[in-house]
């Protein structure tokens, strides 16, 4: 059973982003990375999960359609299970209340600080930071 981190933001380029930070684990099988580049798209994945140990969602709070903030509750409700981090370029305190308060377990901003995103990784898979 393969562990997977879902990325959802609707810029494509995060990817590579992601998998140029991640490049040692990932090819160490630590964990696998998925993407999505839309919150319907994202919510599709979280259902079809099969296989796969889906240890963590990762999303962009702004997304063209529907919103990382509008996901939440819906991801949560499917997977109570799966931790969500919202990401947002906007550290407004409105926006941190309402990802608090539809299930977010933190909100990191943008540019992101990897080596915190590290941390908050390997304390969802056990690892000692």
């Amino acid at each position: 059973m393969s562990l997977l981190i879902l990325v959802v933001d609707d810029e494509a380029d995060v990817e590579l982003l992601f998998r140029q930070h991640f490049r040692r684990d990932l090819k160490a099988g630590c964990f696998d990375i998925g993407f999505a580049l839309s919150a319907a798209e994202a919510l599709q994945l979280i259902e079809e999960a099969q296989g796969v140990t889906l240890i963590l969602i990762l999303s962009d709070i702004n997304m063209l359609g529907l919103s990382g903030l509008e996901m939440l509750p819906r991801a949560k409700a499917a997977r109570p299970d799966v931790p969500v981090i919202m990401i947002t370029a906007y550290g407004y305190a409105e926006t941190r209340r309402k990802a608090f308060e539809s299930g977010a377990e933190a909100l990191l901003t943008k540019p992101l600080d990897f080596a915190i995103l590290r941390g908050e990784i390997e304390s969802r898979l056990g690892w000692a930071a």
